[in-house]
Parts: C-alpha cells; structure tokens; sequence
C-alpha cells in the first residue's frame, strides 16, 4: 500500500472489542479509523465518542456491519464481534477487496472453515487471526528454546482455557455477551486457539507437519446450576435450565510427524487462571503453570523436590528469550494481556502495510478454528476419532 496508515472499519464493540480499540488499535497509530459498527448502539456510539478523542474527527457509526464493508473509505476491516459471524463477515469483507483481521474464536462447521480457505484462494485479499498468545512472551521463549534444539525432539505439547467464566457466562443477558447461547446450546472445545496457536507454530503445522485426528470428551455440566443456584437464586430464570457445555473438555490431537497435543477447556468450575502452556521434549520441558524450565543432566537432582525449582524461566530467558521479546522489552512493553495484544495487532497492520504474508496465515486459521466443529462432532459419537481435514490440500510438506 506505500503508506503509513490503514483506513480500519471495526465490528463489534463488547469488552474484547473497546480493550482493543482504546488500549491497542488507537496508541499504536497505525490506523485511522473510520467506520465502527454494533448491533447495540451504545457501544457504537461509545466507540466513536474514543475514536473521535484520539484522532479529532467522528468515524461513520452505524449498527449493520454490510455498511463497514461497503464504505469506500474503508480498506482494512477488524472483526471483533460474536463468534457465530467471524466467518461469514471475513468472507464478505475478503470478497470486497478488504484485509481483514479477526479474533479468535472456533468454527461451527467445518465446511465454514473451507469457505474461508476458498475465499482467500479466489481473491488472495489478506487475512490474519489476531492469536495474541502466539506472541506471549514464555510461548515465544518455548518455541525458540525449541527451534534451537535445548529441548530435543518435541514429542508432546499440551494447554487449556482454564478461566473462571461462571459470572460472564450467567450474565450473559445482563452483559449482552454471546458466551451464554453457546454454552446452553453447545457442547465442545469452544475457545481452542489460545493453547492450540502457539504450539500448532512450535510444531511447525501447516509448514512440514499438520493436524491428522482428534478424539474429544467432556465431562457433565454441574458447574453454572449451582453457581447460578448458589449466587442468583432458585427463583433466577437459569437456574433450572440445562446447560449443553461441560464443564471440562478434553481433545487430544495426532499429528502427521507422531506428536500429540491436548487440549483442555476448563471455564465453569472455581479455578485460577492458566493456558497451561507444556511441551515435552526428548532433553527437556517447559511448563507454564510453574513457569519452570527442566532439563535432561541439569535437573534431575529436583525430581522429588521441583517446587525449588519454580519460577526459573525467568533465569533461563537471559539465554533463551525470543529475539522479538527481546527488542520489545528494550523498546517498552506495551498494552493489556501482557503486551501480547499490541505484538499481534503491531504484527497484522505491518503485514498489511508492507505486503507481506500474515504470520498467522488463512490455513492456520481453519485449521485452528476447524478443532471446534470437530470436538463438537467427536463428543456427540463418545469420543470416536474424527479425522482432521487438510486445508492445505498437500502443500503442508513443502510450505
């Protein structure tokens, strides 16, 4: 594009969607934008009202996302909204010549996840997931520990969306959230990307390797009627509705090379937060929840007593830091989540502005958003295997 900014029309302004616009998409100035655009005007108007602080001139509001799409003015589109229309939103913005970048979230079907495939195939108009995990600093740090080979061979790798949710999910009329439709409808690994993206990268899917099969099971649904009991009341109207997803999910994935992944969704029972980041390899591991290092010839006098031992990733980061965390820190860490959030959206505009390929490309996202519609799928059967399409259609070996 030879220029210095985008022209950005942005979908969806709930929390994720204000964060972003407020904390990451303004500061960075990379963007001007100039369409934003809610189903609650509201939200719309409150998107505006910052927009118009920051950059001195009122974006086009509007509550009907064709509207962004259409607008002359606008090149890039950012999707931000409820996960039932990322696709199909990405797709009419692609199919008008506009980049786009999209939350995460998963697929309600797997011929969704080809559409999207086939739609960049017919009009190479970019598309990048905005994964801000796969830019966290320990996943990076893991993932150069491995390039580098102090871990082995990679044979395992695992992590979860372990996240109290109970009070979002329940209140989802009260904050207009989608999580609430879906867990009363749906029974999956609804939110895979977080654990999935960084280690489906360290793993190098799509680029010599990739998904083959996943099975899924789930455990019963307890969590959000007694939470809903205990807190809201008998007399709350959810409080005797049944919930179609479980409390915990869990989906282990085979891989063409013969590693395996698993993932775990944990979001309705009490809890810490935690991804759960682990990769195992053949001379060592990294494990997030202990922000631990451990390695073959070097640790084995901590096997009985590694609680010594917690916390020394840090000390490790000295030699093992991902070079682009390493320049970050020097420039100043920046934005929520740890300053994930302004490497990914810093990443995506750059990407766009300089032509040059998505990091998080559109078979990485099918791939990642398929696991949904497959867990789904798998659960309903008792957990018999489900095969993983290849959306790549054999190009995974040599790209």
């Amino acid at each position: 594009m030879n220029r210095g900014k985008l022209n950005v029309g942005m979908i969806g302004f709930g929390a994720r969607g204000t964060l972003l616009l407020r904390d990451i998409i303004l500061p960075l100035g990379k963007a001007d934008i100039k369409s934003v655009c809610d189903s609650y005007e509201d939200r719309a108007e409150k998107a505006a009202d910052q927009v118009e602080e920051v950059q001195g001139k009122r974006p086009t509001v509007t509550l009907d996302y064709h509207e962004v799409i259409a607008d002359p003015e606008v090149d890039t589109v950012i999707i931000t909204c409820a996960w039932e229309d990322h696709i199909a939103i990405a797709i009419e913005a692609m199919r008008a010549g506009k980049a786009v970048g999209m939350e995460v979230g998963g697929a309600y079907t797997v011929e969704q996840c080809w559409d999207l495939v086939r739609t960049y195939e017919e009009t190479k108009t970019p598309i990048m997931m905005l994964e801000n995990c796969c830019y966290g600093r320990r996943e990076m740090m893991a993932m150069h520990m491995a390039e580098l080979g102090v871990l082995g061979t990679v044979v395992h790798c695992k992590g979860g969306y372990h996240h109290d949710l109970r009070d979002e999910v329940s209140g989802g009329e009260k904050y207009r959230h989608y999580r609430l439709r879906n867990y009363l409808n749906r029974n999956c690994e609804n939110y895979p990307t977080h654990e999935l993206g960084p280690i489906a990268q360290l793993l190098h899917i799509n680029h010599g390797n990739r998904m083959v099969s996943l099975t899924s099971t789930s455990s019963k649904a307890a969590g959000l009627h007694e939470y809903i009991a205990d807190r809201m009341g008998e007399e709350h109207e959810l409080a005797h509705v049944a919930f179609a997803q479980g409390d915990v999910v869990t989906t282990v994935i085979r891989c063409a090379g013969g590693e395996t992944i698993t993932l775990t969704l944990d979001t309705t029972l009490p809890r810490y937060y935690s991804r759960d980041f682990t990769v195992r390899g053949t001379k060592g591991m990294y494990e997030e929840v202990t922000d631990s290092v451990f390695l073959d010839k070097q640790h084995e006098a901590y096997d009985f007593k590694w609680k010594e031992q917690w916390g020394n990733a840090e000390e490790y980061s000295k030699e093992y830091e991902h070079p682009m965390w390493k320049q970050y820190k020097e420039e100043g860490v920046r934005g929520s989540h740890d300053g994930m959030d302004w490497l990914v959206f810093r990443e995506f505009f750059d990407s766009i502005l300089n032509e040059t390929s998505c990091p998080i490309d559109v078979y990485d996202t099918a791939a990642w958003m398929c696991i949904t519609a497959l867990s789904e799928e798998s659960i309903l059967a008792g957990g018999r295997p489900v095969m993983i399409p290849d959306f790549t259609k054999g190009a995974w070996t040599t790209r």
